[in-house]
């Protein structure tokens, strides 16, 4: 065991196994270990790094920031601020009734809206539903509305008034009635597997809830920030949500997360009801408008549209009896596996310095920057089949790297 694993395991908490290796330093889409050794980084922080490491937009807007005004309190607003709340709003299209309230995550997006949705018709409401496998979180709050069973009942009991049901539109109409107060959703369940919703969900979903007067709150802490081919994933089924949850890429690797509303959503909350002391800071929020800035002015969304669908005729083109097919949107992608081996799998990627991860026990979630080309995904294509000739061969690495 290497010094630094000693340290780990002797000061951190035992939440998140052994930690991988120790990384150093990072530029565009590859990040360095303490030995020196260079990985390809295809997960981006589980999809928060959208413009890779040390990008210079990124950085410049931290060291200004800092340099000006970096933390006041919620007593009173900042430049930045309102310029990221504008922001969002329009690319969310929320129209002239949109409102943001700023956290530090996507947890606490989702704690926000869960209280959100409590107060749109208080206790004649007092149901809300969401799907199984989802994840939306592990704070309290968060869990209740996670979808996996085997997460929450440790932690049980937790807030009550949530079920779960499948994520079938029978299933739903099934379900809802004047009772609910909201429905929870994410496009496309990352930590299931990148499973999407059935196609027409979305829509469906949308014309239940508005006919039973409950909120239809879509989690985009995963798929928003231009990561799907669309600003935020509801976008595809041209629907209008009453609130979203952002977090992940919008910092490209600065904690924050927002809730966004839409329409009479945004009249729910009044003053004292809910609060965050960092949310909405100033060096949090000056560095998400440069993010999403570069991301707008770069062209990275459509950039997600044609690099995900050449990683798609990539993970095709290996022809290997160990890959079942490909799944999610723009660059947010699952590769399903005929055998339950993804934990081997990622190891030996990792091995062969790739650095992807088993979204469950058959499935490889690829996630990377938004910022790749022609020579990161040349460089994937590589590494990714020396990771896949692994299984064949038993090792983890051709080249005992």
């Amino acid at each position: 065991m290497n010094a630094w694993q000693q340290r780990s395991g002797a000061t951190m908490m035992r939440t998140f196994g052994r930690p991988l290796a120790l990384l150093v330093r990072g530029e565009g889409a590859r990040v360095w270990d303490a030995d020196g050794v260079e990985y390809l980084d295809f997960l981006a922080g589980i999809a928060v790094n959208a413009l890779g490491h040390a990008h210079p937009v990124f950085v410049e807007a931290i060291a200004r920031q800092a340099a000006t005004l970096a933390h006041v309190s919620n007593y009173f607003a900042t430049p930045p601020q309102l310029e990221l709340a504008e922001r969002l709003t329009r690319l969310a299209a929320t129209g002239s009734g949109g409102r943001v309230f700023f956290g530090n995550s996507g947890a606490e997006a989702n704690e926000a809206a869960f209280k959100l949705a409590r107060l749109n018709g208080g206790t004649a409401r007092p149901r809300i539903l969401a799907l199984t496998d989802s994840f939306h979180g592990r704070t309290i709050g968060s869990l209740a509305l996670t979808g996996k069973a085997h997460m929450r009942e440790p932690f049980e009991p937790l807030p009550g008034g949530v079920e779960h049901i499948d994520s079938t539109l029978e299933a739903l109409e099934t379900a809802i009635d004047e009772s609910v107060a909201a429905l929870f959703v994410e496009p496309i369940k990352g930590e299931a597997g990148v499973l999407p919703l059935p196609e027409g969900y979305l829509k469906g979903a949308r014309e239940l809830t508005e006919r039973h007067g409950a909120l239809l709150v879509v989690d985009e802490i995963q798929t928003g920030a231009g990561r799907t081919g669309e600003w935020f994933g509801f976008q595809h089924a041209d629907i209008r949500p009453d609130a979203i949850t952002v977090a992940k890429g919008i910092g490209g690797g600065v904690p924050i997360g927002a809730l966004v509303t839409f329409g009479r959503a945004s009249e729910l909350f009044t003053v004292g009801q809910h609060g965050s002391t960092f949310g909405g800071n100033p060096l949090a929020t000056a560095t998400a408008n440069a993010v999403l800035g570069e991301i707008e002015s770069a062209g990275l969304v459509r950039n997600a549209v044609e690099r995900g669908a050449q990683l798609r005729d990539i993970v095709r083109g290996y022809a290997s009896p160990h890959i079942e097919g490909v799944r999610g949107q723009g660059l947010l992608l699952g590769i399903a596996l005929t055998e339950p081996r993804a934990q081997e799998l990622a190891a030996a990627a990792l091995a062969n310095g790739l650095i992807v991860n088993a979204a469950n026990e058959s499935t490889i979630r690829i996630a990377p920057p938004l910022i790749i080309g022609e020579v990161e995904l040349a460089e994937f294509e590589r590494r990714f089949a020396r990771a896949l000739a692994c299984l064949d061969h038993g090792t983890q690495t051709e080249s005992d790297r």
